[in-house]
């Protein structure tokens, strides 16, 4: 106990972490219920934004500018919408950055993206090639704040480390405000990044994504699908848990809460969580950063939105 007040006390004297929240559009009812579920709760902590991801090859589209949407429409928060380069034109692209900004989105999560079903990035002639593309697409349509992605264990696609700190490096230059990284799940894993960007002359901000794990196995289907490492000690903590939730998180605030105690230790003070649609553990985690709810940033009305779907 001596050691966890302690603990707070060294974290609240630093200045208050900034953090923004990342979720998926819903693909059911049910879905769409447990999401705005997690929004309402989440919103009271004034994320900086929150980003509503766009699945492969455009596949979620219409339910993220449905969710888009209805944020703007319905929330205080800030939308981050991502997009992607995936199996559209540079003409669709565009008409779809210009549907955002006429809905008063100015944040773009810019990203490649992943083709459809794995294999090779499919490259279009009448497409945007790169991610540094679509942010210089992006500032000639609007003067949209960029965030684009960062791979701390580097990304599988690049030939090498040094080739995807480049890559960073043009979508910054090309007029990215900041990047997000992969998940990882250890401070070294990201401080080491941080020093060789800064070595390579890259300065903008650095946001380490977090993420809180819900399911263990899942986690580790996503880390092979990404090149983000898993621990051993991760498989020795979780490995008998997703049978037993409550322990299990307990145990993924506990991980998550150290990994960005580390951090701050390090100077960092921005945070991005990959909800996965959950609110309980990213809140449980703010208020260990001490990050106190504020008024609620949802509005009260029915929502006027017609369904996510689509």
């Amino acid at each position: 106990m001596a050691y966890l007040v302690e603990s707070l006390e060294r974290c609240y004297s630093l200045p208050k972490p900034q953090v923004s929240f990342e979720f998926f559009p819903p693909k059911t009812v049910a879905m769409e219920a447990t999401l705005w579920e997690s929004i309402s709760v989440l919103a009271p902590v004034q994320p900086r934004f929150v980003s509503v991801t766009y699945g492969a090859g455009g596949s979620t589209r219409e339910r993220t500018h449905a969710t888009v949407r209805r944020i703007v429409n319905e929330t205080d928060l800030i939308p981050a919408a991502h997009l992607t380069c995936v199996n559209a034109s540079r003409a669709e692209i565009i008409e779809v950055a210009q549907s955002y900004r006429d809905a008063g989105v100015r944040h773009i999560v810019a990203l490649r993206g992943d083709a459809p079903g794995g294999g090779v990035f499919p490259v279009r002639e009448d497409g945007f090639r790169s991610a540094a593309e679509l942010v210089a697409g992006l500032r000639d349509v609007a003067d949209f704040e960029i965030s684009v992605a960062a791979h701390p264990e580097t990304h599988p696609d690049a030939t090498s480390a040094d080739a995807d700190l480049d890559n960073l490096k043009r979508k910054l230059d090309a007029g990215a405000s900041r990047a997000i990284t992969q998940y990882f799940f250890e401070p070294a894993t990201f401080l080491r990044f941080r020093d060789r960007a800064a070595a390579a002359g890259i300065d903008a901000p650095l946001v380490p994504g977090v993420l809180p794990v819900t399911n263990f196995e899942q986690v580790i289907r996503f880390s092979e699908m990404c090149g983000a490492t898993v621990p051993a000690w991760m498989s020795k903590l979780f490995g008998d848990l997703d049978g037993d939730p409550e322990t299990r998180q307990l145990v993924a605030a506990s991980v998550a809460i150290e990994l960005c105690h580390a951090l701050r230790a390090e100077g960092v003070n921005e945070f991005h969580f990959y909800t996965l649609n959950r609110s309980q553990l990213t809140l449980a985690i703010c208020r260990m950063l001490g990050l106190s709810p504020a008024a609620p940033a949802v509005h009260t009305e029915p929502a006027k939105q017609a369904s996510a779907s689509g």
